[in-house]
Order: structure tokens, then sequence, then C-alpha cells
């Protein structure tokens, strides 16, 4: 074992004065030990959900990872599961404890997106909304458009947490009772979308075509089905590893997603868990929010339609010039 190597919770890690990845400013020893610092506090959320990982291995490019490798260690829990978006059934890591919590990181898992339902359950844990900014907007205007959700969402008595997403965005998470599926929750996301969209349609958007956004907020209400979404607390391949990271709705204004980083964001929580107290309780999606979501056409659904109408007007309008 190397001077940079060691062994804890019973995983031995290995290279840890590395860099994480290219620009990270941080090691790979940073980001062990944050996720050993947070433990406490993200495996609540990635308990019983398959796991998809972001990894940057030294010298190449970052990847999403779903399968577990063949040489994971038999103690990793997993499950298997079909993965639409692959057409195949995947071995997914399930991150229930310390341990395989340091294993992913010792594979240098730098960002940790669990599905959006357990294990054993039939429908999603919480309706998502991902607020998406301009590239070079500041970071208030997603947050200006979060609290567009927000009203959206007390306008049919639910109630939402919010947090960054670690990139250029936020979160807005709204915890669900069980039994409520896939497709009801995609449909009132949709609706929610729409109704954040309308309160302020000069700052906020659900156009999925980038073009058609115009400069404004992007409310993605896609965050359904098999999606995943950065797990509360999981670092992200960006300069400087920040986090997502929890904040109180009072002080939204007042923060920054460089704020919170692996080398700063233990210290900032202290004793804490600010998420396990933002979240409301899990909540039942009012009937007339789903039923006017079915009649919101889907997304990507749309856009796919769109883009080919475009395309063919281009090329008619090409042959006759």
């Amino acid at each position: 074992m190397s001077a940079s190597d060691e062994e804890r919770h019973g995983v031995r890690l290995t290279h840890l004065d590395q860099e994480l990845f290219s620009g990270a400013g941080v090691s790979k020893r940073d980001l062990v030990d944050y996720l050993d610092a947070v433990a406490d506090r993200v495996l609540p959320a990635l308990a019983d959900r398959p796991l998809s990982v972001m990894r940057v291995l030294r010298g190449q490019e970052a990847f999403m990872q779903k399968n577990l490798p063949k040489y994971t260690p038999e103690w990793v829990p997993r499950t298997r599961m079909w993965a639409e978006s692959s057409r195949r059934t995947v071995t997914y890591g399930l991150c229930n404890d310390r341990r395989t919590l340091l294993w992913f990181g010792n594979q240098r898992a730098v960002e940790l997106h669990p599905a959006l339902t357990r294990v054993g359950q039939d429908g999603p844990a919480e309706l998502i909304m991902d607020l998406d900014p301009p590239e070079g907007a500041p970071f208030g205007v997603a947050v200006a458009a979060a609290r567009l959700v927000r009203r959206a969402l007390a306008d049919v008595g639910l109630s939402g947490a919010l947090k960054t997403s670690g990139a250029k965005g936020v979160h807005v998470f709204v915890p669900l009772d069980a039994g409520q599926s896939f497709a009801d929750v995609a449909a009132a996301t949709r609706a929610v979308g729409v109704r954040a969209e309308r309160l302020d349609p000069d700052l906020a958007t659900t156009a999925f075509i980038r073009e058609d956004r115009h400069g404004k907020v992007f409310l993605d209400s896609t965050r359904a089905g098999g999606a995943t979404v950065a797990a509360v607390y999981s670092p992200r391949i960006r300069p400087g590893a920040p986090v997502s990271f929890p904040v109180r709705w009072a002080d939204a204004d007042a923060v920054m997603p460089t704020d919170f980083t692996v080398r700063t964001a233990p210290g900032l929580l202290g004793g804490t868990d600010p998420w396990a107290e933002e979240l409301p309780a899990p909540q039942q999606l009012p009937a007339d929010l789903v039923a006017e979501g079915y009649t919101i056409p889907v997304a990507r659904v749309a856009a796919m339609h769109e883009g080919k109408r475009r395309a063919k007007a281009r090329r008619e309008s090409s042959a006759e010039e």
C-alpha cells in the first residue's frame, strides 16, 4: 500500500492524493473525506434507490455508469431493473451504507444520481422541478423562478424544499405519498411547470427546445419516470467540486452555488441536516392538478415532433431557393 493509500470502513482507498479530475482543484482524498463526513445525511437520499453515477477516470472524459462493473465486491447491495433508455436489464448498485458510499468514492464516482423511486415502490418518491437558468445568467434568476414554482405548488396545497443543483440551477423537491403512479406524477409536474410559467412568462419558460427559451429560466418538468437527478449533497464535476446543497427558502437570495463545495460543506453543516429539516411530509397530489397535466403535451415528445416539422420546413425552403 503506497503512502497515499489507506483503508477506511473496510474499503481500500487508492491514489488519494491524485487530482480528482482535470481542473477540479481538489484531490480524490477530498472527495472521500467529504463523503465520509456527510454519509449520515446523504445515505437517506440514496437508500434502496437504483444508483447511477458520473465517474471521471484519470485522463478520461466523465461518463455515466449504471451497470455495476464485474469487479464490484459481493458486499455491495444491488438490484436488477429494466432500463428503458438503454433497452436492457441493468444491475444497479444500492448505496445503503457508509462502506458502499466510500467504495463508490474510491471508484471516482463523483456525482450520485439515484432513481426517483425505491426498490419495491411502484411510483416516484418525489415530484421534482429542475430549474435551469441560461448560461451566464445570475443565480438569482434561478431562485426567482423557484419562487414561482413554490407559489404554483402553494396554490394547490403542496409544499416543497429547495436545493442548489450543484451546477448553475436549483431543484424543488415535493415528497409524495406512496402509490402515486409515474404517469400521474409526470402529469402533475407538467401542470406545475405551466402554472409557474404563467405567473411570470418573462422570467420562466417550459419550452423544451433551447432556441425557444429566449434567455429565460427553463422549468424542466421531465424529471419523472426513468429519469434521475443529482442527489442532495452529491458533488458535481465542476471546478472546485461544488455540491448540491439544501437552501432554506428564506436564505435563497443570499447564497451562491459556489458557496457549497466538498471542502466547505461539512463545516457549514456542523451537526445539522438542513435537508431533513426542510423537507415537508409526503403529500398526495390533487386530482385536478393531475387531470390538468394530462392535457399538456409531454415536452420531449412535443419537441421531437416540432424538431421534425422545422427540419422539413428548412428543407422545403432550401429547395425553393
